[in-house]
């Protein structure tokens, strides 16, 4: 298989979340032809995700797994000597690539991996939910994500809050008679900003954005409701900081906890350099799958820009990497996993 022309094709398929029933297809193909036996795992409508195995091996121990689903908007695919430019390029259609080709390459020294490749990854997991559901008895899961090529030990979690606040509506000209929802707002995500976040010695620290903030109804209008919607990056245990965003907020607004993903630690190996991941996987929605994980090429930096890429060599590098844990984890090569 050519890895930079199948990662092209695999980017050229539009994936948004919620749209990824074509490269879905796509990958079964491929993977049928490759002489593997493929099921199409249903995970909502027409999206499922894509599991394949080798005739022989139904139940591997080791299972290569990353998501097929993009952020938008869709970019098509280009190419330079040394990088292959597109949404997805990183994150994470060629680790995609990069992952079969791994499994092909030890296919053919008789070593027998499985592949999974799950939807909704960049909203909720979905499709790792639904997988976690129907484990098929893996000892080791490896995670790609765009690591450049480093062995995570450690990927921080996610909460998602919203901080909701109500007024009461009246003309601007009159503001004694109304009550200012965006200034209740403004002053709970003031409290917040002060609180002292976690730290975590191999992690670092907990970190909050103000990702997004709605309200009011027009400038002559005093706002009878606002909203923000802050992620906070999890570098241990939640429940303490989820009473102090609501002791913060208390008075002035209600907070809601939209979503949490825990923080997780990782086992390193000899011979691969490490890192921290300050972004969220699939992992903690897989624990029936093995042992985790995480590692891909490509830099976390350029997924979700315009610019996205993967470098070609860190690809071709992947292919190896992916190959040698593999052997490492399962005993066929002790001696060094970064081989």
């Amino acid at each position: 298989m050519d890895a930079f022309a199948l990662t092209r094709q695999l980017i050229d398929i539009e994936s948004t979340t919620g749209m990824e029933s074509a490269v879905g297809d796509a990958l079964a193909n491929e993977l049928t032809t490759l002489g593997y036996n493929v099921e199409r795992m249903p995970v909502e409508g027409e999206r499922f995700n894509v599991w394949a195995t080798h005739p022989a091996h139904p139940q591997p121990e080791l299972v290569l797994s990353t998501h097929m689903d993009t952020v938008p908007p869709f970019v098509p695919s280009s190419e330079t000597a040394d990088r292959i430019y597109g949404r997805g390029s990183c994150d994470a259609k060629g680790i995609i690539v990069a992952q079969i080709a791994a499994a092909e390459k030890l296919h053919a020294e008789g070593i027998h991996v499985g592949l999974l490749f799950l939807v909704g990854e960049e909203r909720d997991s979905q499709g790792a939910q639904l997988a976690n559901t129907q484990p098929r008895g893996a000892k080791f899961l490896i995670n790609g994500e765009p690591t450049e090529n480093q062995l995570a030990v450690a990927s921080k979690g996610t909460l998602r809050v919203e901080i909701a606040a109500t007024g009461k509506m009246a003309h601007s000209a009159y503001p004694e008679l109304g009550e200012s929802a965006i200034e209740k707002l403004l002053d709970a995500l003031a409290n917040i900003r002060r609180l002292k976040l976690p730290d975590n010695p191999t992690a670092g620290p907990c970190t909050m954005n103000i990702g997004m903030i709605e309200g009011g109804r027009a400038p002559n209008v005093i706002p009878d409701e606002a909203r923000a919607h802050l992620l906070f990056r999890l570098v241990g245990p939640a429940q303490e900081l989820r009473e102090q965003i609501a002791d913060a907020v208390a008075g002035k607004a209600e907070a809601e906890f939209k979503l949490q993903i825990p923080y997780m630690e990782f086992a390193s190996l000899p011979g691969i350099p490490t890192m921290i991941a300050a972004f969220t996987t699939d992992i903690p929605a897989l624990p029936q799958w093995g042992t985790p994980l995480l590692i891909g090429p490509g830099s976390i930096h350029v997924a979700h820009t315009e610019g996205e890429y993967i470098e070609k060599q860190q690809l071709l590098h992947a292919i190896d990497l992916y190959a040698g844990i593999a052997r490492f984890l399962l005993g066929k090569d002790p001696a060094t996993a970064g081989q």
